[in-house]
C-alpha cells in the first residue's frame, strides 16, 4: 500500500467519526478546540494534507486530473472550509450535521475511485490552473456551508431535531447567515469563471465556447443568481430558500463531478 493510501484512509476514518461526533454534539456548547467534532476534522485535514502532498510529490503534479484526484483534493477542501466555518461561527456548529454527510458521499466515492495517475496536459502548466481550481473550491466550500446552515430550518422541523436543535438562532438569523455564505460564494463562483475564460483564451485562443462544461458552469452560475434574487427580491420563506440553495448545490455538484467526465470536449474539470 503507497504512503498516499496509508494517510487517507485513516483521514476519512476521522471524517466518518467527526459525522457521528457532529450528531452526538449537535446540542451542545462546547469550545472549538474542546470539541471532538472539531479535533476530528483537524486529525483528517492534517492525515489528508500530508497524503496530498505524498501524491503529488510521487505523480509529479497537483490532484487536478483525474477522477480520483479531483475527489480527494475537493474532500479536502470541503472539509477545511467545514472546520473553518465550525471555528468561527460557533451558533451553528449544527450545520456539521448537513455539511459533513455531504463530504462523506464523496468520500466513499473516492475509496472505489481509480487511484492511477493521468496525464498531466501541457494546458495545465500555468499559473492560472492553481487560480481558477483555488477559486472553485471555496466557491463549492461557501455554497455547501450555506446549504448546512438552511437545512438546519428543515432539520429541527422533526420532533427530535426541535429538541437537539432548540438552542440555535431563529429561522430567520440562519436564513439570513445562510444567505450571506451563498452571496461570497457566488462572489467566488464569478471570480473562478472569469479566471477560467482568461485561462481559455491562453490555452485554446479563446474566452468562451459552450462546451458542455462550459455551458452547465454558467447554468449553475443561473441558479445561484436566482437563488440570491429570490431572497432578496422576492422575500421567500427560509424553508423556501433552503430547498432553493440545495438544488443550486446540486446543479454544482453535477458540474464539478460529473459533466466534465462523461463530456467527449476537450475541456475537462479541474476543480
Amino acid at each position: 500500500m503507497s504512503l498516499e493510501s496509508l494517510l487517507l484512509l485513516p483521514a476519512l476514518g476521522c471524517y466518518a467519526m467527526a459525522g457521528v461526533a457532529a450528531w452526538v454534539e449537535a446540542d451542545r456548547r462546547a469550545s472549538a478546540f474542546a470539541s471532538a467534532t472539531a479535533l476530528l476534522l483537524a486529525g483528517g485535514l492534517a492525515l489528508h494534507t500530508a497524503s496530498l502532498a505524498a501524491r503529488w510529490q510521487a505523480v509529479g503534479h497537483g490532484p487536478f486530473t483525474t477522477m480520483y484526484e479531483i475527489l480527494s483534493s475537493n474532500v479536502w477542501s470541503l472539509a477545511l472550509v467545514s472546520a473553518l466555518v465550525w471555528a468561527r461561527v460557533r451558533e451553528v456548529r449544527a450545520a456539521a450535521l448537513v455539511v459533513l454527510p455531504v463530504i462523506l458521499l464523496l468520500a466513499a466515492w473516492l475509496l472505489v475511485a481509480d487511484p492511477a495517475p493521468g496525464h498531466f496536459p501541457p494546458t495545465y502548466f500555468t499559473a492560472l490552473l492553481y487560480v481558477h481550481t483555488l477559486l472553485g473550491k471555496i466557491y463549492l466550500g461557501l455554497l455547501l456551508a450555506a446549504v448546512g446552515v438552511s437545512g438546519l430550518v428543515w432539520l429541527r422541523r422533526s420532533p427530535r431535531g426541535a429538541r437537539r436543535l432548540a438552542g440555535l438562532p431563529s429561522d430567520e438569523a440562519l436564513d439570513e447567515l445562510a444567505y450571506r455564505f451563498a452571496a461570497f460564494a457566488f462572489v467566488f463562483d464569478s471570480l473562478m469563471l472569469i479566471a477560467g475564460a482568461v485561462w481559455a483564451q491562453d490555452a485554446w485562443g479563446r474566452y468562451w465556447a459552450w462546451d458542455p462544461l462550459e455551458t452547465w458552469a454558467f447554468l449553475s452560475w443561473l441558479a445561484l443568481a436566482a437563488t440570491l434574487h429570490a431572497r432578496a427580491s422576492l422575500r421567500v420563506s427560509p424553508r423556501v430558500h433552503a430547498l432553493l440553495l440545495a438544488g443550486a448545490f446540486a446543479l454544482a455538484f453535477l458540474t464539478f463531478f460529473g459533466v466534465p467526465f462523461v463530456s467527449t470536449s476537450p475541456h475537462k474539470g479541474a476543480v
